[in-house]
């Protein structure tokens, strides 16, 4: 088993397994690679030292500060009502031509703040129910007391989004890449 150190061109670094150098090569060439933070396929490979995975020792854990659960997960539609997270601002990395600069902070640190991303990206998706395009509207719902109070999540346009805000329905905007959607391998 070959491990692998990538990056995606907008900075994001990351790991893949792979059985062998042709494995990586075929996937990368389909378009199977891509980064867990941001799905972009630009996928290279990163200088790095070689690892055998012999299953020895154990990763280190993620810290981010306060317990394990992230800071954002909870982020409430209508008050102590109702939770909502509101997919509809997710940025698409073909949008831009040019890469946003980077800031400078220790490798390990960028490493942490996307993990800690990860992480809660995946939070959010096992503790909402997903209402799709309606996302507006049972958030609404929720917040005016018409529907049982629960922790939603969904897409919504910029112009429903302020809205909400402007009833007083606090959402939060929480980009979710395409491969965070999906069970994960």
């Amino acid at each position: 088993m070959k491990v692998l150190d990538l990056q995606c061109r907008l900075g994001h670094s990351f790991e893949g397994w792979f059985g062998s150098q042709d494995d990586y090569d075929a996937q990368r060439e389909r378009g199977l690679l891509t980064c867990p933070v941001c799905n972009d396929s630009d996928i290279t490979k990163k200088l790095s030292a070689p690892r055998l995975n012999l299953g020895h020792g154990t990763a280190p854990k993620v810290e981010l500060g306060q317990g394990d659960e992230p800071a954002g997960a909870g982020s409430a539609a209508g008050g102590p009502q109702a939770r909502a997270a509101d997919a509809s601002f997710a940025a698409s990395p073909a949008a831009s031509s040019a890469a946003p600069a980077l800031p400078d902070l220790p490798p390990d640190a960028l490493q942490h703040m996307q993990s800690a991303l990860v992480k809660m990206v995946r939070h959010v998706m096992a503790n909402t129910e997903d209402v799709g395009t309606q996302f507006a509207e049972e958030a609404r719902k929720i917040h005016y007391g018409e529907r049982e109070e629960r922790n939603i999540r969904g897409q919504a346009t910029r112009e429903e989004t302020e809205a909400l805000i402007d009833e007083g329905i606090d959402v939060l905007p929480l980009p979710v890449p395409e491969n965070l959607k999906g069970p994960l391998q």
